[in-house]
């Protein structure tokens, strides 16, 4: 299973806040095959981790009350060295500090914040939990994008916070994209998106995750109590579908990511597009 070169500013860690916790354990258990481990209550407010073969792939928390209002959601977290710099850094550049780093007993820091186009990302500072440990095998993190409607300040926003070299994949009225890293070494994207979210959908980030077989995988998504958001759809490059789980949290799968997922997904929406 290929394990994930997690550098500083790139995508190392996804979380589902999750109105109902046993109904996403059961879907996503069922749908990719993944363990859980429920942590102190007392240490971690009985955060969830879910693994893949043994391997740490992703967290589970449940929703708050004053939480209610919020959309059930996938969260990427952007590995960072210092949590406190980059909440500095953040401020400093357009964007708002939704939580203060905070730190996790033992396993890093974490804080979350809001880019100037909209969209909520979240960091974390390692000590004893790196992160994802595998990812582009079936049932793991394939690929991270933004979706903006602010194209221009939301790609400078992370070349300057998050230290992102940048390469533009396409820059034409139709399609506007931008990676971190540059073709099969390109960590996560950002899409301009501002013709296609409607007006009451903020700029937001995407989690896509590799499956065998796209078909397949909606047809057990489905029978779990999944909706097809829309898809699938063929590309030169795999078969793409965006899905939102039993509570409502929306994620996409891709089929047949290995070695060019970084760049299929990406040319799977200048298709869509």
């Amino acid at each position: 299973m290929p394990t994930p070169d997690i550098t500083p500013g790139a995508p190392c860690w996804i979380d589902l806040m999750t109105s109902n916790t046993d109904t996403s354990r059961q879907f996503y258990g069922e749908l990719f095959g993944w363990d859980f481990q429920t942590g102190d209550q007392e240490k971690y407010g009985g955060y969830i981790t879910a693994n893949k073969n043994g391997k740490l792939v992703a967290g589970i928390m449940q929703k708050q009350e004053d939480q209610a209002a919020m959309p059930d959601m996938w969260s990427t977290y952007l590995r960072t060295d210092d949590a406190a710099a980059t909440a500095t850094a953040v401020t400093a550049n357009g964007g708002q500090v939704y939580m203060e780093p905070m730190d996790v007993p033992e396993q890093g820091h974490m804080a979350f914040f809001g880019d100037p186009s909209g969209a909520a990302i979240g960091v974390w500072q390692p000590r004893e939990m790196r992160g994802y440990e595998v990812v582009a095998e079936p049932g793991t993190p394939a690929w991270h994008e933004l979706h903006t409607k602010d194209y221009a300040t939301a790609v400078k926003f992370y070349q300057d916070v998050f230290g992102w070299n940048t390469d533009v994949m396409s820059d034409t009225p139709e399609f506007r994209y931008t990676t971190l890293g540059a073709g099969r070494d390109a960590k996560a994207g950002i899409y301009d998106a501002a013709a296609d979210l409607p007006a009451e959908v903020p700029s937001n980030w995407v989690v896509y995750f590799a499956v065998g077989d796209a078909d397949t995988s909606i047809e057990k998504a489905v029978s779990l109590g999944a909706t097809v958001v829309d898809g699938p759809d063929d590309t030169p490059f795999g078969r793409l579908a965006t899905l939102a789980d039993p509570t409502g949290a929306r994620f996409r799968i891709v089929q047949d990511t290995g070695q060019g997922a970084q760049t299929q997904t990406a040319e799977a929406e200048a298709v869509e597009a």
